[in-house]
């Protein structure tokens, strides 16, 4: 058996984020583009996320950001709307928290989004049993 000489396999770079410390520039949406807000994650890399304009969609997170871009409930991201599936739509881009709130600064998020928030509950009260 050769004896090994390299500095590992080929997971070696997996966990390292080597870009989460840069600013990136602030992405707009564009025709056929929209900003929604992560309503539940679901398997094999879906999630169902309402958009702005108060409709739902199963979305699909692209390849480029699957196992590299960690998607919680209630984050803010950037959807391309199908054409020929009107409940569908892909992620394009997830954005930051500060990003969000520039988002909202700008006026392109409507006032009551509430940002950082997990999922949206019904009771606000907390009704737990006494």
């Amino acid at each position: 058996m050769p004896k090994n000489k390299g500095k590992g396999g080929k997971n070696r770079n997996w966990g390292k984020n080597e870009a989460d410390d840069e600013k990136r520039e602030l992405v707009f949406k564009e025709d056929g583009q929209e900003y929604a807000q992560v309503l539940c994650m679901l398997a094999n890399g879906r999630c169902e996320a309402m958009c702005i304009d108060g409709s739902k969609h199963l979305c699909h997170i692209r390849g480029k950001m699957h196992k590299k871009v960690w998607i919680a409930a209630g984050d803010i991201i950037l959807v391309g709307l199908h054409d020929y599936q009107d409940d569908k739509a892909d992620v394009i881009l997830k954005y930051m928290p500060d990003e969000a709130r520039l988002l909202k600064a700008y006026g392109e998020l409507p006032e009551n989004t509430r940002l950082n928030e997990g999922i949206i509950d019904d009771e606000e009260d907390g009704g737990g049993d006494d």
